[in-house]
């Protein structure tokens, strides 16, 4: 079995029932709605964007572009890029690769041009689809990317260096192509995310989609009555290998454009949605808009809404706390995973285990997790080590890097990863994430695990978002530094955040406060390079104004 059967299954099971919405908020023109409950649904704004399609839709377009593929010389094992913003195309241009034979290749959209052709080169892809948003920066490689691959625009006012996607795809058959494709095939190269340098190609096979469609599901226990809110970027693990859940169940699934705290529970109301997939920053962003009765939850229709769960990141306990005293009637899960473990669920908090929010979690459905020293030995409970996993999700390798590729699996058959993330187990089994083994601040002697001064500076009810990195000292070696972001129209000094951090031992306390705004990447993680860069090679201003 491959991932392409599912969504033959649902087509041919459920062909007529809508399977995708795209809500667009910044769309320009109007777009027709068709779902009938809309127009039971009183706005709380003039303007809603949305378009729809069935599963036999979805499938359809699919298998136009797995056939266009053929036709152009394309051949099992080809690799065909993606580099879309979330649409209604993505996943059925996804699938239509698979149902190809070819490997699939998703390109982060905050990639630079340079970092685009590094990419195209070292995945060797030979077909490259793309959307508007990166005329500019495809349109200055063209030259260099174009003489040995085929390049396919999706949107209006196609450039003269590519090939209309629509167009072309229109005259192909609609049918099922004749590939035959094994589970153990290759199916997909992910990117990492590159925070040390061009990121590494990360290769999987389809039984790593498979087993992410069955454990998403496991933990979350979709059905065909859900409704998934994907709003995270398609191209990153994460958000696609939730949305497998929907795919699973055959339930519908809305993508939302845009993360605004309205937006998002204006979407959730209309589109009644069950479950929705939140980044710690836009969670915090909604609270923050309750706290201050910008949003009041009265104006929506969010009874339906079952499950909260958030994943990329460490998420703060005091965030889950405030939630709840809004959500009070919300599941909340967490997932960990990377993209070299196809994305999240290797681990999981699990629905029921809200009374350990803190921790990432048990094992996830099919996984296996030990913590391990220097020479790859499990460590007793309690005590620190690497987080290692094993599962079917596992990658294969690190596409043309043997070197990387040995640096991370283990076991007689590779079939243990490090994930080059500290943790600790507790006495009841839970694994706690200490922080990542790049970012540990060696202070005097002493190792300082971030993650825990974030999660402990996040208590605090004037800091919105925070980031603790370690800058070069002369005497120490390293200091702990605090990048805080407050909360809007909070004043907040160096003295409150001081007074407050008396609670922790004295060589935990941050050496220096910066009041600024903590970058993120698209998948939430913290940016701590380009903080470090930031504030480590120029030298550090106390106090700054907030950005």
């Amino acid at each position: 079995m491959v991932i392409t059967d599912f969504l033959e299954r649902n087509a041919n099971e459920f062909g007529n029932e809508v399977c995708l919405v795209e809500v667009n908020p910044e769309r320009k023109e109007s777009r027709r709605v068709t779902w009938r409950e809309y127009e039971l649904i009183e706005s709380t704004s003039s303007e809603y964007y949305r378009n729809e399609i069935t599963w036999a839709v979805f499938d359809e377009k699919a298998n136009r572009f797995a056939n266009l593929l053929l036709s152009r010389g394309i051949k099992k094992d080809d690799k065909v890029g993606i580099l879309l913003m979330n649409c209604l195309e993505w996943l059925p241009i996804y699938f239509g690769i698979l149902k190809a034979g070819a490997i699939v290749v998703p390109l982060n959209f905050r990639y630079t041009s340079d970092e685009i052709k590094y990419c195209l080169n070292q995945a060797d892809v030979d077909v490259l689809v793309f959307g508007p948003e990166f005329i500019g920066r495809i349109e200055s490689i063209s030259d260099e990317i174009s003489q040995r691959r085929l390049l396919y625009f999706v949107g209006e006012s196609c450039p003269s260096f590519a090939e209309d996607y629509a167009t072309a795809t229109s005259n192909c058959s609609s049918r099922k192509p004749t590939v035959f494709v094994h589970d153990k095939d290759n199916a997909a190269i992910y990117f990492s995310s590159g925070t040390t340098g061009f990121p590494k190609a990360i290769l999987h096979n389809h039984e790593s989609l498979i087993h992410s469609c069955r454990a998403e599901q496991a933990h979350h226990q979709q059905t065909r009555n859900d409704v998934f809110l994907c709003i995270p970027p398609l191209y990153h693990t994460g958000a696609k290998m939730h949305w497998f859940g929907s795919l699973l169940s055959g339930s519908k699934a809305v993508i939302l454009k845009g993360t605004s705290p309205e937006t998002i529970l204006e979407t959730a109301s209309r589109e009644r949605c069950t479950i929705v997939w939140l980044l710690v920053p836009w969670a915090q962003d909604i609270l923050s808009a309750l706290d201050s009765g910008r949003l009041n939850l009265s104006d929506y229709q969010l009874s339906q809404w079952r499950l909260m769960h958030i994943g990329a990141q460490p998420v703060p306990q005091s965030l889950i706390k405030r939630w709840l005293t809004y959500f009070p009637d919300h599941k909340y899960d967490t997932n960990y995973g990377l993209s070299e473990s196809i994305g999240p669920g290797c681990v999981h908090l699990g629905m029921e285990n809200i009374h350990k929010v803190g921790a990432i979690g048990v094992p996830g459905f099919g996984w296996e997790v030990k913590i391990v020293n220097e020479d790859f030995e499990e460590v007793a409970d309690g005590e620190v080590g690497e987080l290692a996993v094993k599962g079917p999700g596992v990658m294969t390798c690190y596409y043309k890097d043997p070197a990387a590729t040995a640096a991370v699996l283990r076991g007689r058959d590779n079939e243990w990863l490090l994930t080059g993330d500290v943790a600790q187990k507790d006495e009841d089994g839970f694994i706690w994430l200490v922080d990542r083994a790049k970012d540990v601040i060696i202070s005097g002697g002493e190792n300082i695990y971030p993650v825990q001064i974030e999660n402990f500076l996040s208590a605090h009810t004037k800091v919105k978002d925070v980031a603790v990195i370690g800058l070069a000292d002369d005497r120490l070696g390293e200091i702990v530094a605090a990048i805080i972001e407050t909360e809007e129209g909070a004043e907040c000094t160096e003295e409150e955040i001081n007074d407050f951090c008396r609670q922790l031992p004295r060589y935990k306390r941050p050496r220096k406060i910066i009041f600024a705004k903590v970058l993120r990447n698209a998948t939430g993680k913290i940016e701590k390079p380009k903080l470090r860069e930031i504030y480590g090679a120029v030298g550090l201003v106390a106090k700054q104004n907030q950005a």
